[in-house]
């Protein structure tokens, strides 16, 4: 067999996903194969009795069902759990290298407050009688002030029983200002409250899909529950189901899909549109869905007739027109197409008008609501709780404007957009901010533009970190609250985004917590009654695990059971019952919106003539680029053409890197109107010229000296831009110049 350029590309890249990201070596490999290096911290668990338990990381996005091995009270192994719906007997590296997470040097030990000029690590500890009384003191003083609303909480989970927690004690404090990390589900909740009137999820039933259309979403980088979608992969490669990737760069996605679509990045939408315009054009569309079903169709399509053909949108993308045409003839012939978006893990939201192009094209085809196709799901909730209690207090704070605008005239539709906080606390508008609360989450790294964020949090005069590790924004706090490690505690995990089934995971203690820690339920329940009052009596429960069962009261035999609860019965509603928007109907118009302002794309900052590239960062399965940073076995498993020693590699297209005189391995400076780093260069062919790829997770100044000061922080180089439509961060890379070191 004769294998070209190209071709051995895609093999070489999809054979290391192969073997790299399958469940399978997570199986097969040695019980303590992960404790093979030699870390002074590294445990030495004696000859006992060999006990498993059933449990759910928080440690990944996915929230992998795990079971975890110990030997005596020592945790050995942990393993994806084969019953479990989503992950189903896979495992994704971080989850398997939990055990690190729990035995590591970043564990933070014990309350600590700050002593010394903020970040710069000096603490002292404290009990948590001392800790909560402090907090509760700061809170107390704001509250008589008059102030409620200048408290907020950044959360990096939206649903579950702790992010419900946290929102009632807001609540009822009196803060609207309960906010959570952005994700490509901010867009996608408002793409479905704006062309289907729900208010719910988007769920995705990838299996039974035939042709999925994907616009740069990295299927197995970790979008949605990394074993699942590689589990899905397989699946489709066993049905013959064909899947066509879009994206600027050979991803390991691209690489294992049945054709890689290279794009300019931030065209994508215009691409979806020059695919609905051939669609449109050629009556391919499902007559019975678009005319009975549907309104708007009209102005959508005038809007895409009247300036997105597939030359002009040829144009605009790089992508061949024959191939526009090809794409759209396909999808629209398939029996169960699906289009998506999600850029990489989906870690960042994009604009509205990308995931509304996008998501169009499912309906344009009628493949909504049905076997294979694109779903909407209702929102995960903690139902047995009573609504909490309002006292006048609470009522005129709940009653002020939100600090990020989410809500408002101009974004009505946004329930948090957190990428505006920066300009609001450095403007002090609406109001200053007094204090903030943050659950496992660390915006100083992980939010783009990430120096502007650190200036904004210095403006705020008290910040409590509820971190299990010591990570940067920990590094910032006036004071650390430490939560229980993921294998220490009770919690509830809603389904995975993108999961197309109604389900919940319990997470469970395999072991008793091993430091001086607290579960931030219970410190929220303890807060709550040194406040005393309303706040005493909208938060009435002994602890969590009380909380935590009266919330999920009518699931609570089968979580406790089976370790999940999942509705195998879920249908979405059919289409003559599924759109509550005010004509009853499916919106392709958004609801009166200009459409051509909203698929207009993002502009990067900084167009000053001076840079002749652009920077994109992208996600990889082996570097997590949340909340949590990469144990020392992730740090191991990087290429060394992504990390080497402390070096953070670029990939450079061979045509662009030769026209500036660069070749394998060269040191050069990278700059944008951000900053600049100093970075090496690698070669690939996998990426369009003209463009510079920067891996996302890496940069860390926190954790360990496994992990920090290893290469470069992506976010610190790339900012956000504001998506005029809805307010959400719609950047898609930045101008960038890469010159000689």
């Amino acid at each position: 067999m004769k294998i070209d350029r190209r071709s051995f590309l895609a093999l070489s890249v999809g054979g290391t996903v192969g073997t790299a990201l399958t469940p399978l070596p997570w199986k097969i490999q040695d019980d303590l194969a992960i404790w093979t290096q030699m870390w002074p911290w590294t445990p030495d668990p004696l000859d006992g009795e060999n006990t498993f338990t059933h449990t759910v990381s928080t440690l990944c996005r996915g929230g992998c069902g795990v079971t975890v091995r110990k030997v005596g009270d020592r945790v050995v192994k942990i393993e994806g759990r084969e019953d479990y719906p989503t992950n189903q007997g896979g495992v994704c590296n971080l989850c398997a290298s939990g055990m690190q997470m729990l035995y590591g040097p970043t564990r933070i030990p014990h309350p600590i407050k700050r002593v010394g000029d903020r970040g710069a690590g000096q603490w002292a500890r404290i009990s948590w009688e001392e800790a909560l009384s402090m907090v509760a003191e700061q809170l107390g003083e704001i509250r008589q002030a008059g102030q409620p609303e200048t408290v907020a909480c950044l959360s990096s989970r939206k649903y579950g029983s702790v992010a419900e927690l946290l929102k009632r004690f807001l609540t009822a404090y009196g803060s609207p200002n309960f906010m959570v990390t952005p994700s490509m589900m901010d867009a996608y909740d408002m793409t479905l409250k704006r062309m289907h009137g729900v208010d719910g999820r988007m769920g995705f039933d990838l299996e039974n899909a035939d042709y999925v259309l994907s616009f740069g979403s990295g299927l197995i980088e970790g979008w949605g529950n990394t074993a699942y979608m590689i589990h899905t992969n397989s699946v489709w490669k066993e049905r013959k189901a064909t899947v066509k990737q879009i994206e600027p760069r050979l991803s390991n996605t691209a690489a294992k899909s049945d054709q890689w679509i290279p794009v300019t990045p931030g065209t994508e939408a215009i691409l979806a549109l020059g695919i609905a315009y051939v669609i449109i054009k050629e009556s391919l569309y499902d007559y019975d869905f678009v005319n009975n079903f549907s309104t708007g169709f009209e102005e959508f399509r005038s809007a895409v007739l009247s300036g997105y053909s597939p030359g002009n949108v040829a144009k605009q993308t790089g992508v061949d027109q024959s191939t526009i045409v090809t794409l759209a003839r396909e999808f629209a012939r398939a029996r169960r197409p699906m289009a998506l978006c999600g850029r990489g893990q989906g870690t960042v939201p994009g604009g509205l008008g990308e995931s509304v192009a996008v998501h169009a094209l499912n309906a344009l085809v009628g493949n909504i609501n049905r076997p294979g196709g694109v779903w909407a799901m209702p929102r995960p909730a903690v139902d047995g709780w009573a609504a909490p209690a309002l006292d006048a207090s609470a009522q005129a704070g709940l009653a002020k404007p939100r600090l990020d605008g989410a809500g408002s005239a101009a974004f009505p539709f946004a329930e948090q957009l957190f990428n505006r906080v920066p300009e609001a606390l450095a403007t002090g508008s609406p109001y200053p901010l007094k204090a903030l609360f943050v659950y496992e989450a660390n915006p100083l790294f992980s939010t783009p533009g990430a120096a502007k964020v650190r200036e904004a949090f210095d403006q705020i005069p008290f910040i409590v970190s509820f971190a299990s590790h010591m990570d940067e924004t920990a590094m910032a706090a006036d004071l650390i609250l430490p939560n229980h490690a993921h294998l220490e505690r009770w919690e509830d995990v809603p389904d995975t985004s993108g999961f197309h089934q109604p389900m919940i995971g319990l997470v469970q203690p395999v072991v008793e917590p091993i430091r001086d820690t607290m579960h931030t339920g219970d410190a929220l329940l303890r807060l709550a009654a040194a406040l005393g009052g309303t706040m005493a009596a909208s938060m009435p429960w002994e602890n969590y695990k009380a909380c935590l069962q009266e919330g999920l009261a009518s699931r609570w035999s089968q979580l406790e059971a089976d370790g999940f609860w999942i509705d195998n019965r879920y249908r979405p509603d059919t289409w003559s019952l599924a759109f509550p928007t005010p004509s009853g109907k499916f919106d392709f118009g958004v609801a009166g919106s200009d459409l051509k302002a909203l698929f207009a794309p993002a502009q990067p900052e900084g167009d000053d003539g001076s840079y002749n590239l652009k920077l994109i960062p992208y996600d990889s399965v082996r570097i997590p680029n949340g909340p949590v940073g990469s144990p020392p076995f992730l740090v191991k498993i990087v290429s060394d053409t992504v990390l080497k020693g402390n070096d953070l590699f670029v990939e450079v297209n061979p045509e662009t890197a030769k026209a500036a005189g660069f070749v394998e391995g060269d040191h050069a400076v990278l700059k944008t109107p951000l900053g600049s780093a100093t970075v090496r260069v690698h070669l690939s062919d996998g990426l369009m010229p003209g463009l510079v790829a920067i891996p996302r997770g890496l940069g860390h100044t926190a954790f360990d000296g496994y992990l920090a000061e290893k290469g470069i922080n992506a976010n610190d180089l790339i900012g956000s831009v504001e998506d005029a439509a809805s307010g959400l961060d719609a950047a898609w890379g930045i101008l960038a110049s890469l010159v000689k070191a």
